[in-house]
């Protein structure tokens, strides 16, 4: 449909920032009268052009809700069918989210989707995906444990996120797999005491083990040690890369969403750990960024 690459253009610099929306809408007002998207969901409601935006790349209530715009009727219809992977890819060109059901897996396939990137990721419920994400996203359903549903996963993927801890350990084979992002929160983990340090204890654990595979599989990887998470605004607050900031500083989820998906385009020679929290630290370029922290973790 004529438009609709501008329409996901516009959407896709101001997704996670998303304050910044208006104005880009602004610059294309005349556009907004021009132009018709498909509507998915209700007819009776009378929706904003973010919503026609939103609907039209198919992502529906999922998208809106990430938003901030209100609930709409999810679309009518069409039966979900089962999807049968072929036994081999040609090309490795996906993404596999490991957490579709994490609220930062969520912003990070959103954000993935926008970009025009083949994203693949691992639910609890494929309906449920489906209705949020539409045909944008092959969503995954299994047991996490089954070494034959990861092999069927992990096909036709260049790159792993983890937006969560328990997973990785259970990969058999990482042959193709050209680069892992793994958002880790060991760093606060290791510095929480009494009884925050008994409930974090199995979390800890699995943080350590996923880091541990991570480092031995011989796959490059970056392993970004975020400092709390919290639900704040994402693109509000600068940030800080300091040795041991992590134990005493929060991130923000839309930022630790944000650095994943920008960590994808910086692939480590071998691997970058590095820690982040918000801080006063301006990034405008994060090519640049991740070739400061390469360097550093070299030294």
């Amino acid at each position: 449909m004529a438009g609709s690459a501008l329409a996901l253009s516009i959407f896709s610099s101001s997704f996670l920032y998303g304050n910044r929306a208006s104005e880009n809408l602004k610059l294309f007002s005349t556009f907004e009268k021009r132009s018709s998207f498909t509507c998915f969901s209700s007819k009776k409601k009378q929706l904003s052009f973010m919503d026609q935006i939103l609907d039209y790349i198919e992502g529906g209530p999922k998208l809106r809700k990430w938003y901030g715009a209100p609930d709409l009727l999810p679309k009518d219809g069409n039966e979900l069918e089962e999807d049968e992977a072929p036994e081999e890819e040609e090309v490795r060109d996906a993404i596999l989210v490991t957490d579709g059901d994490n609220e930062i897996g969520q912003m990070i396939i959103l954000s993935l989707i926008v970009k025009r990137v083949g994203v693949k990721a691992l639910v609890k419920d494929k309906r449920v995906a489906m209705e949020a994400f539409g045909t944008y996203v092959e969503s995954m359903a299994g047991d996490k444990k089954d070494k034959a549903f990861l092999k069927k996963a992990l096909r036709g993927v260049r790159a792993v996120i983890c937006p969560s801890e328990g997973f990785l350990y259970n990969i058999e084979s990482w042959k193709g797999i050209q680069h892992v992002i793994l958002l880790s929160q060991l760093s606060v983990y290791r510095d929480s005491s009494g009884i925050q340090a008994v409930m974090n204890s199995n979390a800890r654990k699995l943080a350590e083990q996923d880091e541990n595979v991570v480092k031995a599989s011989g796959v490059p990887y970056t392993i970004i040690r975020s400092g709390s998470l919290k639900n704040t605004p994402g693109g509000k607050q600068g940030f800080c890369f300091e040795e041991g900031s992590a134990a005493k500083g929060s991130l923000s989820k839309e930022d630790a969403a944000f650095i994943c998906v920008e960590a994808l385009d910086n692939v480590p020679p071998k691997g970058l750990i590095f820690e982040v929290v918000n801080g006063v630290e301006k990034v405008s370029d994060w090519k640049k960024c991740f070739a400061t922290l390469m360097d550093r973790s070299a030294e």
